[in-house]
């Protein structure tokens, strides 16, 4: 059983910053590449960021590119998402996600690209 616990989220104001975390268990965590994505209210989730398994390459929405950096510790079974310049339109719940086919990278974008989700934490960027 895969489980993704998200941490790090809290109400920050522009321009400030967060690091969210999300620990990986019931998985070769180092054989997974991952991705964050983000759900406002009333809106659909979307993708925000994704890494490979090794780490070695990443991609980007354009919303959140040269703002947010996305990396992993395998060691530790955890990826990271560092969020800088956080506009309030940044406001939303921050989930993880794992990619359902192990040493595979094809940048997925879409929600029905990865399997196991974690429960989400709350990012509220006041103006």
């Amino acid at each position: 059983q895969v489980q993704l616990v998200e941490s790090g989220g809290g109400l920050v104001q522009a321009g400030g910053s967060l690091r969210l975390s999300c620990a990986a268990s019931g998985q070769t965590f180092s054989s997974y590449s991952m991705g964050w994505f983000r759900q406002a209210p009333g809106k659909e989730r979307e993708f925000v960021a994704a890494i490979s398994w090794s780490g070695s390459s990443t991609y980007y929405a354009d919303s959140v590119k040269g703002r947010f950096t996305i990396s992993r510790d395998n060691a530790k079974n955890t990826v990271y998402l560092q969020m800088n310049s956080l506009k309030p339109e940044d406001t939303a719940v921050y989930y993880c996600a794992t990619d359902p086919s192990p040493r595979r990278w094809r940048a997925a974008t879409r929600v029905h690209e990865y399997t196991y989700w974690g429960q989400g934490t709350q990012v509220t960027v006041s103006s």
